[in-house]
């Protein structure tokens, strides 16, 4: 007997490999993903601008990371005692104007870099609801805390989200035409929007990504973790204690869903070598001077070797050289 809706996901026609350098943008399930496809050792940059949730926004950063126009401090705003980016998450905001000025553009010339050599962009929408500045029309990513009437909010349309990624696609894909880019939408409620505008938000966020993957069939694929969580994983055991957030047994549960997607037997065979590597190099026995001790670590160097050896693609370098400093 069967508990729960399997959802039925097609095998992606082009696969993701260690080779490939990867670009997430989006909310929090894009940090998800991509912290677990860095954990498994893949070439990729989160985030760069902190966590987004509304698809203008995004769109706005990776235009400004097309045009290579760093920031400027006019760009900043101060409150509260911090300096602020609209266009980035609080995470980047600082007490001294030019500390916040100089970690945005250091992020950024990254960011810029990822974006010239990726390989495959990952975009995870949140919400289409937005927050535009009453004085200069601006979509932010973060309202820092200003007073609700520094905004307007409204829910975007579908047609304005298909036309404005319409536009990025095209630029980005004209530049790159073998550029994949892998869309899912956050199961992540947006409760504060209230429980039915929550749902005309993200049919909103499906909408629209259902006609790009029409208009951009060549290079779109979408994953349905959307789908996973409300129909697979439909039991508040899968959340977190704000019962909002996805808990780590429900991201491990999608993660493998997404790696049968993506990964092929080769991939999958390095993730497998490289996390029981990784689960040695993490041991921490009781006695760490035991000579006992000591034979096993030169075994796992030996094994980090090997792995080098094999798949010189991978950066691991820093973990050969702390494991050396350690024995030593």
């Amino acid at each position: 007997m069967k508990f729960s809706t399997s959802i039925d996901i097609p095998f992606s026609d082009y696969k993701i490999s260690h080779m490939n350098r990867i670009l997430l943008f989006g909310s929090c399930f894009s940090e998800n993903i991509g912290h677990k496809l860095c954990k498994s050792k893949f070439q990729v940059d989160i985030n760069p601008f902190g966590i987004l949730y509304n698809p203008l926004s995004v769109s706005a950063v990776i235009k400004r990371m097309i045009q290579n126009q760093p920031f400027v401090a006019d760009e900043l705003v101060f409150r509260d005692g911090l300096w602020h980016s609209f266009m980035h998450h609080g995470a980047f905001s600082h007490v001294d104007r030019d500390c916040c000025l100089e970690v945005i553009n250091s992020r950024y010339t990254r960011a810029v870099e990822s974006l010239n050599q990726m390989d495959i962009l990952f975009v995870t929408f949140g919400t289409s609801f937005v927050y535009r500045l009453n004085s200069d029309g601006q979509v932010v990513g973060n309202c820092h805390k200003f007073p609700d009437s520094t905004f307007s909010r409204y829910r975007l349309s579908v047609q304005s989200i298909v036309d404005e990624w319409s536009d990025v696609l095209s630029e980005l894909t004209s530049k790159n035409k073998d550029l994949k880019i892998v869309f899912t939408v956050s199961p992540i409620r947006h409760l504060k929007d209230g429980a039915h505008n929550n749902q005309l938000s993200k049919a909103t966020l499906h909408l629209a990504i259902d006609e790009l993957v029409e208009k951009f069939v060549e290079n779109i694929y979408y994953f349905p973790a959307f789908e996973i969580v409300m129909d697979e994983l439909r039991d508040y055991r899968y959340y977190a204690t704000d019962m909002t957030h996805l808990s780590d047994v429900a991201i491990d549960y999608i993660w493998e869903r997404f790696s049968e997607t993506f990964f092929d037997e080769d991939t999958t065979n390095i993730i497998r070598q490289w996390n029981d590597i990784y689960r040695s190099l993490n041991h921490r026995p009781l006695n760490n001077l035991s000579d006992q001790f000591k034979r096993f670590q030169l075994q796992v160097l030996q094994k980090l070797e090997q792995f080098k050896n094999l798949y010189p693609f991978i950066e691991c370098e820093n973990e050969y050289r702390d494991l050396q400093n350690r024995i030593n």
